[in-house]
């Protein structure tokens, strides 16, 4: 029988995508990580040589499950159906349990250089993630796609910093009314 049990190094990114998220980057110490991952400082150090290159890795597959979300949100027929699905999503993700804000603004609030390689990924995931809502928009016929893209992704992290500080139900169905209304959705 093949040995199924998570590899040294997935236990660290899974531990480091737990904390990360739930504390925050700089108050989990790397003694922690090693720990909770169950695995050795010299273990730690032969997959990440620094703390920051688990932060980086741990916003890179964040951006991965994030796109595969998307895709699957963005793959529901018309392009109407796919943008009512993609903000139903982002409504999701904002009542979801245990929601913490955006892991890419949280990161970014942490690491201020936008040379460093963590604000790399994020600038990474923001360029996507606008690249995909302005195509989105263009599918959906709206008039000046480039415009309700950045609409859309100013919706997006709004709902996504309001709904740790708000109702997130409210945040939600404002979320979801907003960007139906911006793309026509219901006319």
């Amino acid at each position: 029988m093949p040995n199924t049990a998570p590899s040294p190094k997935d236990r660290l990114l899974d531990t480091a995508r737990r904390l990360f998220y739930t504390e925050g980057i700089h108050t989990v110490p790397v003694d922690r990580l090693v720990t909770e991952a169950n695995v050795t400082r010299a273990t730690f150090y032969r997959h990440f040589p620094a703390k920051e290159n688990l932060v980086e890795a741990y916003l890179r597959a964040t951006d991965d499950d994030l796109r595969a979300a998307v895709a699957e949100a963005l793959d529901q027929g018309t392009a109407q159906e796919s943008a009512a699905a993609l903000l139903e999503l982002i409504g999701q993700v904002t009542c979801s349990a245990g929601f913490r804000g955006c892991h890419f603004i949280n990161a970014s609030a942490e690491y201020p250089d936008p040379e460093d390689p963590i604000r790399v990924a994020v600038a990474d995931h923001r360029a996507w993630f606008q690249d995909t809502v302005t195509r989105l928009a263009e599918r959906a016929g709206h008039p000046d796609p480039e415009y309700a893209g950045r609409v859309l992704v100013l919706l997006h992290d709004g709902a996504l910093s309001a709904a740790e500080l708000d109702d997130p139900q409210q945040v939600r169905e404002t979320v979801i009314r907003a960007g139906r209304e911006l793309l026509r959705l219901d006319a």
